[in-house]
Formats: C-alpha cells, structure tokens, sequence
C-alpha cells in the first residue's frame, strides 16, 4: 500500500511488519518453498536474513535488526529495491508461476564453461583416504537411481507420443495439430476447466499488473533517490549533533566504530592482494605457455623418432577437447537454445519443417528439432568418451607406477 511505502520511508515501525511479511512470501517463492500465514515472525525474519545473504545483500544494519519485526522498515525498503534491480524479482515470479497448458521440456544447448582439469601434485594424508568399496558403492547407487530416473522418463515420453498422436488433427491452431496432456485432461474432466479459467485470469491479471508497473518504474527509482537522500541527510544531522554535544567524546565513538577502520583496511588489503594475483597470475600464464612450446618441440623431436601415429591420435585428441574449451571462450558466442520449448509432434512431410519449439504463432519463430539436439547430445557424448578413456588411461599408468614401488605385492587389475 502507498502508505506503508512512505512510513518506510521515514523508518516508522509501523511498516516493519508489513515488510518482513513481503520480502518472506516474495523470497519463499524464489526459493520454492512454501509459506503460510501461521509462520511465526522469528521464523520469517531468519528466513529472510538468510536468504538476503544468500543472493548477495550484506548490509549490516539489515542483518542487526530485531528478530521479532518491531524495526528497520526502510532498511527493508531497501532490501526489497535491490532485490527488484539485482534478482529481476518480477520476472522471476512471472516465470515461476506461469500457467503450462502445454506438453514443455527443457532444452540446452549451450557449451558447458568448466575449468580445466587440473592435476594433484600433493598425495592424500592418511586422515583423507576413503575406503574404495564404500566408492564403488555409491558408484553403484547413483547408477541405479540413474537408471530408474532414465526410464521414467522413458516412460513419460511414450505417453506423451501417445498421447499427441491419437490426437493428432483435433486441435484447432493447425500449428499444433494436437492436444497436450492438460487439454485431454480437460476433454476427460470438463468439470476441472473452471480451475484452469482462475488460473489464466489470475496470470492475467499478474501480467497486466507488471507492464503497469514498467510505465511507472522510473518514478518509483526516481522516488528511492529522495529516501537515499534523507537517510544521508539524517546521518549528517546526526554526526554533526554528536560533534557539538560533547568534542571530548568524539574518541570514544572512533573507537566503538574501530570495525568501520578495520574493515577498510582489510578491504585495501585484500586489494593490493588481488593486483599481487592478478600479475602473478600473468607471469604464470607467460611460464605455462613457454613450457607447453618447450614439450611440444621436445615431443615433435620424440614422434620423429618412433610410435608416432599413436601419439599423433592421441595429442589429437587432447587438442580437439581443448581447442573446444578455448572456443566456447574467445569465439563470438552463438545464439543457442536454453530454457523451456513446448513439445510438438511433427510428421516427416517436407512441409512442416518445425519440430518442437518455444512459440505457437502462426509466424515463423525460431524452433528446434529432435533430430538437431540428438545431434548435439551425440558430439558431446564423443567428446566425454574421448576424455574418459583419456583418464582411464592416465589412472592406469599411475597405478602401475604405483605398483612397481610396492616389494612383495601382486596387483591384479579387474
């Protein structure tokens, strides 16, 4: 309501309630949970403390308010302006409470930005070994919970083809052709169909309410800079007040914010030390790249002399899986498809060139077919062997290395 805005504003306690209440409910349905109206308030402002810190708000004076709600309206004010900048709070909800008529999956297609593998140059102390068999059976577990997760989705997607071809030709939108598993649902149970109706009305109505909200959005930010404007106009009031009263305390409040000092401190620490990591880090890329023409010119010296069609696949090998990773970050980066596409079963005549895609206009829109990630699945699937076999190799001549320092022991490999 307007007026528990401008309470906030002017830090009236009256709106701190209101507030937590807001920022828990708002929270709560980022982090998929679920709230009710009987959660006590203690409860409400620890969620919310936590989930403030969580996403990245550390602000102090938040963290220092009363956990029973009594104070701190515009520090919640605040809190609930970042999170509408930082998070796109609106456009979260919008998404997470979107009506799904239609039969949807997610889909990625974007090229996986991992670091590079690095190797181990410190062994294991005694206090980090785990026992292999208590690997291999969790090893064993996780496939198994894998393999039943695989064919449930099986499962489904058999039903849904079912489901889109007996149905095929029903719809009246000629670019579906076919119902989705809430319009059969809906054809089997009309009485469900006034459900759906306050469901749409109500996305509806959260819709309208937003592109308002984006007219009106710059009077609102304009709005903030006066609340920023009187709590620094207070804050001076309050210095100067402290300073006049009494100049011989003046020492005893520098030294109750003695962790104001502290902190900067440590802040212009941390960043001489990042501009130290930052050079070194240069000189270290600078040393690395030397030594790798150093192995190269000593292995092209090595492949002359013997083995060198097994080592030309296998270096290879190892260049394409790096040559990817460098690709993903200094070629411009392709428009790939992420997120959520709704499922279209498509025949196999040459006019209906869509497979399944975000969009059912009648116009063209931008889709993607099962064939074209299949595709994409199938290259990485390669890739991921060719490096698994790469490292199952490595862990064998590591092992055998082992090995031969062992007196007195045989290793048998499974």
């Amino acid at each position: 309501a307007p007026d528990t805005l401008r309470r906030a504003r002017f830090d009236r306690p009256q709106a701190s309630l209101d507030f937590w209440r807001l920022l828990y409910v708002l929270l709560k349905q980022i982090h998929g949970g679920r709230w009710t109206e009987s959660d006590a308030i203690g409860a409400q402002v620890r969620f919310v403390k936590w989930a403030l810190w969580y996403h990245g708000y550390g602000r102090l004076q938040l963290q220092r308010l009363p956990a029973d709600g009594s104070a701190g309206s515009r520090e919640l004010l605040l809190a609930f302006s970042w999170l509408l900048h930082s998070l796109c709070l609106l456009e979260q909800l919008l998404a997470r409470n979107r009506v799904q008529t239609g039969d949807e999956t997610s889909v990625c297609m974007c090229e996986d930005e991992l670091p590079n593998r690095q190797e181990a140059t410190s062994e294991a102390g005694p206090e980090d070994r785990v026992d292999v068999r208590y690997l291999q059976w969790l090893n064993g577990r996780l496939r198994l919970q894998w393999c039943s997760l695989h064919a449930q989705h099986q499962e489904q997607c058999k039903l849904l083809h079912k489901i889109h071809l007996f149905t095929s030709g029903s719809h009246m939108d000629q670019n579906l052709g076919h119902f989705s598993v809430t319009e059969t649902d809906l054809i089997r149970h009309p009485e469900n169909y006034k459900q759906l109706l306050q469901l749409l009305e109500s996305e509806t109505m959260q819709l309208e309410a937003f592109l308002e909200w984006k007219q009106l959005e710059p009077v609102y930010w304009q709005w903030m800079e006066t609340v920023l404007d009187n709590m620094a106009e207070e804050g001076n009031m309050c210095e100067s007040q402290g300073a006049h009263v009494e100049k011989r305390r003046l020492p005893e409040v520098t030294s109750c914010c003695s962790w104001a000092a502290k902190l900067a401190g440590q802040m212009e620490r941390l960043s001489r030390d990042l501009m130290a990591l930052q050079e070194q880090l240069h000189q270290l890329v600078a040393q690395r790249k030397a030594a790798w023409w150093e192995k190269v010119r000593l292995w092209g010296e090595e492949l002359q002399k013997e083995r060198f069609s097994a080592t030309a696949r296998k270096i290879q090998e190892s260049v394409e899986l790096k040559l990817r990773g460098l690709s993903s970050l200094r070629a411009p980066k392709r428009n790939k498809l992420h997120g959520s596409c709704r499922l279209v079963l498509r025949s196999k005549h040459p006019a209906s060139r869509r497979g399944f895609g975000g969009s059912v206009s009648k116009e063209a829109a931008p889709a993607v077919r099962a064939a074209e990630v299949s595709k994409e699945l199938q290259v990485r699937e390669a890739s991921l062997q060719r490096e698994l076999r790469q490292l199952r190799d490595e862990c064998r001549h590591r092992l055998e290395e082992i090995a031969e320092g062992l007196e007195g022991v045989i290793c048998i490999s499974p």
